[in-house]
């Protein structure tokens, strides 16, 4: 596929205002791009962070104030044309234009789709029940913090991950009383070792959590339109005042999917080359939307982080400007911040693993090194935040430790990295 670069005064329009389209626009004009640029906006307000919303956001004392990305003035210094409140509809990549709800098209010469991704819903009964909740939108978390005020509700959260987990811990903060109902047979069974599960599930239950592991929903129940309960498929009846469901996302792929363009049948995300391209090379995809190769997993990824975002925001934008032969390389982490428990990780673990552990995983502060036929693949470390970072730049480098190096008496992850 040939590569071509965008002249210094061409349109580029960006479908999608959270970390990877914002970034997008502001690394374009970095590197130097004159045209006009217009970032799409479904929401009314300003780009905001994201990560804040099921923490932060939900302890406030007060109504939070919005955590913009960037201040107003940032877009008007940077020429950058923010359409708030303008979902976009339709791409129509044989005329190069942006078909909006407005009714007024963008045309544009490239296209960056970062559309991201929204919350997973379930297919159950009662799910439109009042008091089952969500977060994945500022006003989702501003909806669920006022739900939240009174103090000693009976709150189920279904979804052992990080948005439920961190749901978790800012509600039973609070001083509601929690309960964690979560399918799998350990917490962030997709995300951590099995040390770290063990961890946060000891850190929730010393809070006053009560977890459900290997436990399915079938239902939500109620009266006058209002949930009161959760049924599991084991016959239980878990009572609630309040339901938040955090049960994974889904690529916001639709557009990608009606212009013809490849998307995973799997991830359901929008297909991308090593160097973020779709099929169509006016048009690119990034962060949570695109599925992509990737050398730190078995093949095409998708990865919902800000992290990744960001970081192939930044990648395509330079792309564009100066053109690329190396392929996009980042290597992937994520964090979660629950409470006082902050739980970090740098990669991506295979199935087949051995696991070395640096410190006492009986503790909260500790790293887990993920081993795949004795090739380090994923870092995971609680309350260890050095230890991440010199992760970060190992994984990102060439040299590895092995299991047998790590288990020496007295390894550290920094010194290894120095010693490289």
């Amino acid at each position: 596929m040939t590569d071509p670069r965008l002249a210094p005064t061409d349109r580029v329009v960006i479908i999608g205002a959270g970390h990877g389209g914002v970034q997008m626009a502001h690394s374009l004009r970095e590197n130097g791009l004159q045209g006009p640029i217009v970032l799409l906006d479904q929401e009314a307000g300003l780009p905001y962070h994201r990560p804040p919303l099921s923490k932060s956001v939900l302890e406030a004392s007060v109504a939070p104030e919005p955590p913009l990305l960037r201040a107003e003035a940032f877009y008007s210094s940077h020429e950058i044309t923010v359409r708030r409140d303008t979902p976009a509809v339709r791409l129509d990549r044989h005329r190069r234009l942006v078909h909006l709800a407005t009714g007024v098209p963008e045309p544009y010469d490239h296209v960056v789709l970062a559309t991201g991704s929204r919350a997973r819903s379930l297919p159950v009964p009662g799910i439109h029940l009042g008091g089952v909740a969500q977060v994945r939108t500022l006003s989702d978390a501003v909806a669920l913090r006022a739900l939240l005020v009174q103090p000693g509700q009976r709150v189920a959260v279904v979804g052992g991950g990080y948005i439920g987990l961190e749901v978790a811990a800012a509600a039973s903060g609070l001083g509601h009383h929690v309960t964690v109902i979560e399918g799998a047979g350990r917490l962030l069974a997709r995300s951590v070792s099995p040390e770290v599960s063990d961890c946060v599930l000891r850190f929730h239950a010393d809070r006053g959590c009560r977890v459900e592991l290997n436990s399915s929903v079938v239902a939500f129940t109620g009266d006058a339109g209002i949930v009161r309960a959760v049924e599991l498929a084991s016959g239980e009846s878990v009572p609630a005042d309040l339901v938040v469901v955090g049960v994974g996302g889904i690529a916001n792929s639709e557009l990608a999917v009606e212009a013809g363009l490849q998307c995973c049948e799997v991830t359901h995300g929008i297909v991308v080359d090593d160097w973020l391209r779709t099929g169509d090379t006016s048009v690119s995809a990034i962060g949570d939307c695109a599925t992509f190769p990737s050398r730190f997993a078995d093949g095409q990824i998708r990865l919902e982080s800000v992290q990744n975002a960001v970081d192939q925001a930044r990648y395509a934008a330079a792309r564009l400007i100066h053109g690329s032969h190396e392929p996009y390389n980042k290597v992937p982490w994520f964090w979660t911040d629950q409470a006082d428990l902050k739980v970090q990780s740098v990669g991506v673990a295979r199935r087949e693993e051995s696991r070395v552990v640096l410190g006492s995983a009986t503790s909260t502060e500790f790293s887990v090194l993920r081993f795949h036929h004795d090739f380090l693949v994923a870092v995971d470390s609680v309350n260890r935040p050095a230890d991440h970072m010199a992760a970060r730049r190992i994984l990102s480098g060439g040299r590895r430790p092995t299991p047998a190096v790590a288990r020496r008496p007295g390894f550290e992850l920094k010194a290894f990295l120095l010693s490289a």
